[in-house]
């Protein structure tokens, strides 16, 4: 549990640093376009690029914390017993596919956007790095859902 704390407050601060930068980066792009006349180059494209990050590293976090959208109707009519099964078909599923889409296809992604040499075009930087966030979210989700199963009471 330590670990997972400890990844929890890293995430968390990583996500923080992220919003931050990404207010102070629209609050530029509305300063250079209104009042400076001349809209900043690469603020829009900075602006993209983070909220990828700030989404899908913020959706390893909800996850990490349980506190994703979840229809608990039927758990809460079930037993005790029934409740655990159910949670650890649903964390099985997650870890699915957090595997096969997040992890396989998002490093699939990261594999081809690195062989094709593909750059964002104001930032000049490679968008391999911009789409690593999908596996990165995908390992966070499979080890926070396999602390979970270990831990079902």
């Amino acid at each position: 549990m330590a670990l997972r704390k400890k990844i929890d407050k890293v995430l968390g601060n990583i996500l923080i640093v992220i919003m931050g930068v990404m207010v102070i980066n629209v609050l530029w792009q509305v300063f250079t376009r209104f009042i400076i006349g001349t809209p900043s180059s690469f603020t829009d494209e900075l602006a993209r690029y983070l909220m990828i990050w700030l989404g899908i590293l913020g959706a390893a976090y909800v996850s990490g914390r349980n506190m994703h959208v979840a229809i608990d109707v039927l758990p809460l009519r079930s037993s005790n017993k029934t409740q655990k099964k159910l949670k650890l078909i649903v964390y099985i599923l997650i870890i699915a596919f957090a595997f096969f889409a997040m992890i396989i296809g998002g490093l699939r992604l990261v594999y081809i956007t690195y062989t094709l040499d593909q750059y964002s075009p104001a930032l000049q930087m490679p968008l391999a790095v911009v789409y690593f966030a999908i596996p990165l979210s995908g390992a966070l989700i499979i080890y926070y859902k396999i602390s979970d199963i270990l831990n079902i009471k």
